[in-house]
């Protein structure tokens, strides 16, 4: 996640219960389940007469259209313009996705979020007005090498190209020794930002605290300085 990211998650209206969704497709439907499993009204839209049908029998959608979204008169019929959130989640169809997103934001929906299949693809949509673009296959594919890579790693999130937060596990070399003891800052110019315990995380724990085999910590820093840690 970077920097442009950061700012369209702050422009989200904390009390938005409503997303439409155009495309269900396998990324269509998994967000459609998830919003719909959180509580969110959801509308699900696809050209599919099939896919809209199937959508409704699971019961991922609260609502569900067939609808041409090229077409901005049938968006405007359906209402899908009062949404405060969209998700374009036509990858694979890179004019349709495209003139798509076009169309939502000229129908001034006011926050797109688009799903790209390649770097042009990216590029196209933030080029007509796409507020978020996700890219589900590459970020899976960076998160596949590097849980093969390092598999001592748990989680990361990407605070820029250079810099992350990781969970990982704790390494043998650091089994036994205090917060203190380690030097994280001195030694690998990282800040130790929590540690588990008994199933839970503690927040900035205490210089004197030791570390245990099989628990995890959670460091920020240079992505240099991670992948010097001997994990």
């Amino acid at each position: 996640m970077n920097l442009s990211s950061l700012g369209f998650f702050r422009s989200l209206r904390k009390d938005n219960h409503q997303f439409a969704v155009i495309g269900l497709g396998r990324f269509g439907r998994a967000v459609c389940s998830t919003l719909h499993k959180l509580g969110y009204q959801v509308l699900g839209t696809d050209i599919d007469e099939k896919r809209v049908f199937d959508a409704l029998t699971d019961q991922i959608v609260g609502h569900a259209l067939q609808l041409d979204s090229t077409e901005p008169a049938a968006l405007k019929e359906a209402g899908i313009f009062e949404f405060d959130t969209v998700i374009v989640a036509i990858g694979n169809y890179i004019q349709e996705s495209i003139i798509t997103t076009l169309n939502m934001k000229e129908g001034g929906v006011p926050h797109v979020v688009a799903k790209a299949s390649s770097e042009v693809h990216r590029k196209l949509l933030l080029r007509v007005g796409a507020d978020h673009v996700v890219f589900p296959e590459y970020e899976a594919g960076c998160s596949l090498a590097r849980s093969l890579t390092k598999p001592s790693i748990l989680e990361r999130f990407d605070l820029d190209p250079d810099h992350s937060i990781v969970e990982l596990i704790v390494p043998d070399e650091f089994h036994g020794k205090t917060i203190s003891e380690l030097q994280l800052r001195n030694r690998y110019g990282l800040n130790l930002l929590a540690v588990s315990h008994d199933g839970k995380f503690q927040i900035n724990p205490y210089p004197n605290q030791r570390l245990e085999r099989g628990s995890a910590i959670v460091v920020i820093g240079c992505n240099k300085d991670i992948d010097r840690l001997p994990i």
